[in-house]
């Protein structure tokens, strides 16, 4: 067995041995899910009831204001406006609408107030305003001797019915769908590339520490280690996301039998009307589902591997060479931070630009550069790309990684035997030279 085998075996072997590696393959879908949950438990709460004071002079508007779960709105026109505001002050009250009574229409859309003693709500403002602006639009309506029935009725309420090409049934929202799932591969890579790159860069600062990588480097060379640490992390990654991959779609063929069990049980025990909702309803998420699964399936996790293992790679030569010039985790900070704006401008490039236009200039271009590809791409993927961008772009991605490792292992070969001295970025382009 050669010793880059035995380096990657060793790595390997060390990962997925380790207690916390265990407990989190198996705990981290549970700790995702029971996140999701709670947040959407907290989305599901009732806010604390609000009450808005409204000083309604005109005495037109006060009876457009419906009370809700969040806000109650109560009549005080006869109270005296500065005991009302006082009572603001005190914060008797969330806050004070101040209506006046003007002559004309024009004039008091310009002189309303909302008195508060912090700033509320752009939706709450929004709300408001649509109450008044309707009431005032009718008023308008009227005095132009308009008849409001006749427009009401006139009023379209368009519902586009989405077809595909091939004749079947398009549905609303799948693009969110798709980049979500795209977002969600994307920042999957993000986090395994973070994660996996740091346990790189800390067992090459911590062998570097215990002087045990002068030990280890009389057998083997400076850049058979790097290769070692890196390929036997990035096993250890692969292995771990294959086991979320089985669990994430044994949870989804659980989920689609249950679905529909569920509705056969309940078919027959309603009445007609909901039953006959229900069915559209259990129709509607049939078509969700038929559709995620005509999604690229096989092309996404396959480009997945693959564009973990190149970003990885790529990323974890610049863990490791920061690793062996550095001394402690605190003097790597300043070098970390050009590594990680790569990823993060995929993220937003991913999520302002591919839901809008997946097959644009943009999209397209960042798809191809290596260091933001493995995340963009991955956004891409749902949406239908052709396998020649996905090749050309993986074919690019693999070739940088050959060259960024060839000059990260100058660094490491140097940085791995320097210690006591932080290092600059001068400092390293001449171990570059070296």
């Amino acid at each position: 067995m050669s010793k880059l085998s035995l380096i990657i075996k060793r790595e390997f072997v060390a990962k997925v041995r380790n207690k916390s590696f265990i407990v989190m393959t198996f705990l981290s879908p549970l700790l995702f899910v029971g996140i999701a949950v709670f947040v959407g438990y907290l989305s599901t709460m009732k806010a604390d009831l609000k009450t808005i004071a409204v000083h309604d002079q005109s005495g037109k508007f006060f009876s457009e204001f419906k009370s809700d779960e969040e806000y109650k709105y109560v009549d005080f026109s006869t109270i005296n406006l500065q005991v009302l505001k006082d009572s603001i002050v005190s914060e008797a009250y969330e806050g004070l609408l101040v209506i006046p009574n003007v002559s004309s229409n024009d004039s008091l859309q310009k002189s309303i107030q909302y008195i508060s003693n912090d700033s509320p709500s752009v939706m709450f403002i929004s709300d408001i305003e649509e109450v008044i602006n309707h009431k005032l639009t009718q008023e308008n309506f009227q005095k132009a001797g308009l008849d409001t029935l006749a427009i009401k009725k006139a009023k379209s309420d368009v519902s586009i019915h989405l077809t595909k090409a091939t004749g079947e049934e398009a549905l609303k929202g799948l693009n969110e769908i798709k980049i979500g799932i795209g977002g969600a591969f994307g920042y999957l890579i993000m986090m395994f590339i973070v994660i996996y790159g740091n346990m790189v860069m800390r067992s090459v600062i911590e062998e570097k520490v215990s002087r045990i990588i002068e030990v280890i480097i009389s057998s083997v060379k400076p850049f058979q280690l790097m290769m070692g640490k890196i390929i036997g992390t990035s096993l250890a990654g692969i292995l771990q996301f294959l086991i979320w991959a089985f669990l994430g779609l044994v949870a989804m063929f659980v989920l689609s039998t249950f679905f529909n069990v569920q509705m056969g049980a309940t078919s027959g025990m309603e009445d007609q009307a909901i039953q006959m909702a229900k069915q559209e309803m259990g129709g509607t998420m049939q078509l969700y589902i038929k559709e995620l699964w005509n999604l690229p399936i096989a092309t996404i996790l396959i480009s997945f591997i693959f564009y973990f293992i190149g970003g990885y790679f790529l990323y974890s030569s610049f863990y490791a060479s920061i690793g062996a010039a550095v001394d402690n985790e605190t003097d790597s900070q300043q070098f970390l931070l050009p590594i990680i704006m790569p990823l993060i401008l995929g993220v937003y490039i991913g999520f302002f630009t591919v839901i809008n236009d997946p097959h644009g200039t943009v999209a397209t271009v960042f798809s191809m550069i290596p260091l933001t590809s493995p995340i963009v791409m991955m956004m891409r993927i749902p949406f239908g790309v052709p396998l020649w961008q996905i090749a050309l772009s993986l074919i690019i991605l693999f070739a940088t990684f050959f060259l960024v490792v060839w000059f990260a292992s100058k660094i490491y070969r140097v940085g791995i035997l320097m210690y006591g001295k932080k290092p600059t970025w001068k400092e390293l382009y001449r171990w570059l030279k070296y």
